[in-house]
């Protein structure tokens, strides 16, 4: 007997990821309070295997948006921070608890129902944190800031009015915006 699958459908893995951070006003310092998020990967053939490459990918992206740096001399354009001795990584201390929600939604467009989970949290972190930082500076949002064009100002501003729900954590402030995958 000859089974024949057509590979040529695709299928597409959905979410929605949430980070809430905290800027400190007078360093700029950024600290990330919550992660939460909600994906669908289809019929889960391992939901605890699943939920590891959802945390890896996550922890990836997080680096990428807030520790990471990659460096290159300026005359040569060699690697600078070609190693794991003088390029920062995510450690246990730069996240949070993650909450992680899998969903199920199998597809038709093959005989398992599965999508893709590989590459998702490491896909959606870096814009979710980014997107969190940015609206908690974005200039015209936040009344007050002394110069629109001076980050520190805006963060300031920013920490002293409170976040957009009103609440504010000791002298700083948090934030919370969602990003999609």
């Amino acid at each position: 007997m000859h089974v024949m699958n057509m590979t040529d459908v695709f299928t597409f893995p959905s979410g929605c990821h949430v980070a809430e951070v905290e800027i400190d006003p007078e360093t700029g310092a950024v600290s990330l309070l919550r992660y939460t998020a909600v994906d669908d990967y289809g019929r889960l053939i391992n939901p605890l295997l699943t939920e590891g490459q959802v945390q890896g990918g996550v922890t990836q992206g997080i680096g990428q948006a807030m520790v990471e740096h990659t460096v290159y001399d300026s005359e040569s354009g060699q690697l600078l921070s070609g190693s794991l001795m003088d390029y920062a990584l995510p450690r246990a201390d730069d996240l949070p608890d993650f909450d992680i929600a899998l969903i199920e939604r199998p597809t038709l467009a093959n005989p398992l129902g599965v999508k893709g989970s590989g590459q998702a949290g490491c896909i959606a972190a870096p814009q979710t944190v980014m997107a969190a930082i940015l609206d908690a500076l974005r200039p015209g949002r936040r009344r007050g800031a002394r110069h629109a064009g001076d980050p520190r100002a805006r963060v300031a501003g920013a920490a002293a009015r409170g976040a957009r729900d009103g609440t504010v954590t000791g002298e700083k402030s948090t934030y919370q915006l969602l990003g999609w995958t």
